[in-house]
């Protein structure tokens, strides 16, 4: 299934076998026989109490101590150093009988030293439920002189103790202040509180005008703590009950009667987002509604899903769990959400499964509690789990699924997870492979190159996710069967405090981004195409701007390669990388440029080195994703370096590694982004095996093959003068750019290219011609021919020569004359009358 539940603990094999043991030393003792049978019978008694921030797992069997057999566990905690314990018990009065606690109370909490044992205070007689829960300080390295302790009320208050201990007689440790325990009102009159045991937060709601009010408290090892933010929440919990969450295990015995169904909680990740989930009580029976209110982003999902099993009771309540960059959510039996809630805009980027598949079935059916971080509790089971997402399981389901929608989520989901990258990218390029025409709604080699360059970056800095462009698909208007999708904004918390570091600095990062509307910050390549383009057009003119700024780009282009290079471990089989081609690595040496400046611009106090490395990386992983793609398909067909010659055939192989390097052109032009030196020739190559001369032309004409001095220079000299040979040097060499045809030309002895490099001559020698008095001392004896207008031509070409000659004098030129150009024309004329 697509979530993965390590088991970190087990109450059955983990505690089972160890009071199985002390049940047999007691028997040894003379305690009597027939243990291990009792024990058995009275597993049920056995569950988890609570799981505290250091990894503390506390639990009960029968009875705690030497406490009463009708008293029952409510809530537990122990400190950090293991000195104190506080509880919480009620009466149990299944059996018809009453043992008075205190005079009007059911329910005692206790204050217990644990050295010596049984040193008791009693905190609370009353009522009303109690739950308890230590505080964690961020440093444990030391015992603490002062220990803090929340008590939670069914009368809808919290309160934080601080308890003074001292070290008496060795490891004694007692309670300094037991007579009187200075205490702090920390908040009242909420409805609904959640604890954060990891980050050491306590969210509650109270209800404003029936209006619900999100809080947090954030609890430092200093002993202070502070109200981080208000933030309303468009829900109504006023007829809900009272409710909490991650206060222990099985908090109160009616519970499941005065919140059936409802579920409400807070996830964070280290990021910066804040998350509330929130599902109502259920009132159908063919479909369920639950919310996910994305506060980091300003604004809220409410979600609609078909439930799987049409006449299906419903007889669980939503689950909620954190998987960092995700929250799952799912109805057992029913339905299974994967939320993206790093990049919650588009519903594409969520995977949603529904009805009776192999996903759904598989995943436990019993309610399960999510704590801090990734770690979920199963209380019937008393079994704490690790949840993650099973990459092989998603890596299968990627190559079986036929939805667009689905391939776009689960290609994101298993990039995000980041377990060997290497292996797991081989198996994505295989698959990339061998479906690059299977997707409709997307183009899959962009979407792959930008979120797999994306994801190799983004745990380097935080804001990343602002500034580098995460999917290739900026708009979702299909629907996703069996879910539908409403978004609406939400009001933006108010922050009450006004220093932040940590994960408040990166919450409030995000809100200030949201707050202030400000620009589109992510990357593009637009400035990056404007400037590539003037470039190019410079150096067909002629003109080129200072030397000093190009070095510099094509010296960017050479880090990137060199980072390519040293990255890559394994020889490569197809010829990339190994030719200058100046207009790739102007590319190249653009974007890095462009670039840095970007995120120089608006990553304030980040370094500019680890910029610098980070976008060298970047492009460098851009172009390795490029090479591997077709390294993969190379492999696969096994061609060899005999491809790369002109004079035979092309086979179905190199057709299709021809067709897999015109959808990356298609996919890197409408990005523009570059491609590897050697790219473009390769793909010259491959199309003059595979096409037919016009679909050939076609290509060229329409820009889909580019080519380069390096293939063409390689086809004149490896194809032999047959008239279908000559048709298609003349085509390629009509369409060469003027610079690169009058070197080719000089590479192909044939009348054709004569011709051509005459034109050229005589074009150059006349854009300036002012007619000048005749020369009546031009030598004509050279003139082999008495036909009068060519006579005149050539004299007019040899009288230009004459008097631009220190002109001309440059290299390519020295072999064209009056001379060659006469010679060159009786040729072509011969040719034309078919003499």
């Amino acid at each position: 299934m697509a979530l993965r539940l390590v088991a970190d603990f087990d109450l059955r094999k983990d505690v089972l076998p160890w009071l199985r043991a002390q049940r047999v030393v007691s028997e040894a003792a003379g305690a009597g026989g027939g243990g291990t049978d009792v024990l058995e019978n009275d597993y049920e008694s056995l569950r988890v109490l609570n799981v505290e921030r250091n990894g503390n797992i506390i639990y009960t069997y029968k009875h705690l101590y030497t406490f009463e057999k009708d008293l029952q566990v409510v809530s537990c905690s122990i400190n950090s150093e293991r000195t104190l314990l506080a509880a919480s018990l009620v009466q149990n009065t299944k059996e018809g009988r009453r043992n008075e606690l205190q005079p009007g109370s059911k329910c005692l909490t206790l204050l217990v030293e644990i050295h010596p044992v049984n040193n008791v205070k009693v905190l609370k007689a009353v009522d009303s439920y109690i739950w308890v829960q230590f505080l964690y300080p961020y440093v444990e390295s030391h015992a603490l002189p002062e220990n803090h302790l929340l008590l939670i009320s069914e009368e809808k208050y919290i309160e934080q103790y601080h308890i003074q201990v001292t070290q008496e007689d060795g490891n004694r440790v007692v309670i300094k202040n037991s007579g009187r325990l200075s205490k702090d009102r920390i908040a009242e009159d909420f409805v609904w509180a959640q604890w954060d045991m990891s980050e050491q937060r306590l969210y509650y709601i109270d209800l404003k005008k029936s209006r619900s009010i999100l809080k947090c408290i954030q609890f430092y090892a200093d002993e202070s703590f502070n109200l981080m933010f208000e933030a309303p929440l468009d829900i109504s919990l006023s007829d809900s009950g009272f409710k909490l969450v991650n206060f222990g295990c099985d908090c109160h015995p009616d519970q499941k009667k005065l919140s059936k169904h409802l579920t409400l909680c807070v996830f964070t990740n280290n990021t910066g987002s804040l998350c509330v989930c929130y599902s109502p009580k259920c009132a159908s029976l063919e479909q369920i509604t639950y919310s996910v209110f994305h506060i980091h982003k300003g604004h809220s999902k409410t979600f609609t899903a078909a439930l799987g099993s049409a006449g299906s009771h419903v007889t669980k309540g939503v689950t909620f769990l954190n998987l960092d960059y995700y929250v799952a959510v799912y109805l057992p039996g029913h339905f299974f959400h994967l939320l993206n809630i790093q990049h919650p805009d588009l519903i594409c980027h969520s995977l949603f499964q529904t009805g009776n598949n192999e996903m759904i079935a598989m995943l436990p059916h019993s309610p399960l509690q999510s704590l801090s971080g990734c770690l979920v509790l199963d209380c019937c089971s008393g079994k704490l789990y690790r949840a993650l997402l099973n990459q092989s399981y998603l890596l299968r389901f990627l190559w079986n699924t036929c939805l667009d929608c689905e391939k776009m989520a689960v290609l994101h989901c298993v990039l995000s997870c980041g377990q060997g990258p290497r292996v797991l990218e081989a198996q994505i390029i295989q698959w990339v492979s061998e479906n690059v025409s299977a997707c409709h709604s997307f183009d899959l080699i962009q979407e792959f190159l930008i979120a797999s360059s994306y994801w190799s970056v983004y745990p380097e800095t935080s804001n990343v996710d602002k500034l580098l462009p995460y999917s290739s698909v900026l708009t979702w208007n299909t629907e996703i069967p069996g879910i539908t999708l409403v978004t609406e904004d939400i009001e933006l918390p108010l922050m009450k405090v006004h220093r932040f570091k940590g994960y408040w600095e990166k919450l409030n990062s995000n809100l200030e981004y949201v707050k202030y509307a400000k620009p589109h910050l992510q990357y593009n390549n637009s400035v990056v195409r404007r400037e590539w383009h003037n470039l190019i057009s410079e150096e067909k003119t002629g003109k080129r701007r200072s030397m000093a700024y190009v070095r510099n780009i094509l010296d960017n282009a050479i880090k990137v390669i060199s980072n390519l290079e040293a990255r890559n471990l394994e020889p490569r089989l197809m010829p990339l990388l190994q030719e200058e081609d100046n207009h790739q690595r102007l590319l190249v040496g653009l974007m890095v440029s462009e670039l840095q400046d970007h995120l120089l611009r608006h990553l304030q106090g980040v370094e500019k080195k680890k910029i610098e490395q980070m976008v060298l990386d970047y492009i460098s992983k851009l172009m390795d994703l490029i090479c591997r793609i077709l390294e993969t398909t190379w492999r696969k067909h096994n061609l060899h370096s005999w491809v790369l010659h002109f004079n035979r055939h092309g086979s179905a192989a190199e057709f299709a590694v021809f067709h897999i390097m015109t959808r990356i052109l298609e996919a890197t032009n409408s990005l523009f982004l570059p491609l590897p030196p050697g790219f473009h020739t390769l793909h010259t190559i491959l199309g003059v095996h595979c096409l037919p001369l016009h679909n050939l032309l076609h290509y060229i004409d329409s820009g889909l093959l580019l080519l380069t001095e390096t293939a063409v220079t390689r086809l004149m000299k490896d194809l032999d003068n047959t008239e279908k040979s000559e048709k298609l040097k003349f085509s390629i060499i009509a369409r060469l750019p003027p610079l690169i045809g009058q070197k080719i030309c000089r590479l192909w002895d044939h009348p054709m290219s004569s011709n051509i490099i005459s034109r050229n001559h005589v074009t150059r020698l006349l854009q300036n011609y002012k007619k000048q008095p005749r020369n009546s001392m031009i030598d004509k004896s050279s003139f082999r021919v008495e036909f009068l207008p060519l006579n005149y031509f050539i004299e007019i070409l040899t009288d230009t020569e004459s008097s631009n000659q220190a002109l001309y004098a440059f290299e390519g030129h020295d072999n064209v004359d009056a001379e060659f150009v006469e010679e060159a024309a009786l040729k072509h004329t011969t040719m034309l009358l078919g003499l």
